[in-house]
């Protein structure tokens, strides 16, 4: 067996790919289905032949409620504080900051809840230390 890909449908895909982006993932192939009015978007760690996580737009949709039966996608990232600091300075809100030096937690545009997890463990250091929560995740 082998893992494929997660999908996730999104309203505003250029967002969604750019928040993806900052992330450290990459496009690596797109189909448009005129018949069926969606685009489908697959994206991939650069180096890595894992799963992907799909974006699935449905062109005539213009939002979606996430439900709580969904979860979170995880990545594992070399420097969670770096990773963090950059997402900050995009906008990106910090629902839970990575105060133990190991576990942060984002969303997407769309509200999709995003767990970034330290390769190893880093020392608890300021900002995030003190940083408190500022949403759910």
């Amino acid at each position: 067996m082998k893992f494929l890909h997660t999908m996730l449908r999104v309203s505003d895909p250029q967002a969604t790919i750019d928040f993806f982006r900052l992330l450290g993932l990459e496009e690596r192939r797109r189909v448009d289905v005129p018949e069926g009015k969606y685009t489908l978007i697959f994206l991939g760690v650069p180096g890595d032949d894992g799963g992907e996580v799909e974006l699935t737009h449905n062109w005539e949709e213009t939002g979606y409620d996430t439900g709580r039966s969904f979860g979170h996608l995880a990545f594992q990232v070399d420097d969670i504080y770096a990773t963090c600091r950059r997402l900050m300075e995009a906008g990106v809100t910090i629902n839970r900051p990575p105060r133990d030096g190991r576990m942060a937690f984002v969303r997407t545009p769309d509200g999709i809840s995003i767990e970034l997890l330290q390769e190893g463990r880093l020392e608890p250091a300021e900002p995030w230390r003190s940083m408190p929560n500022t949403g759910s995740w």
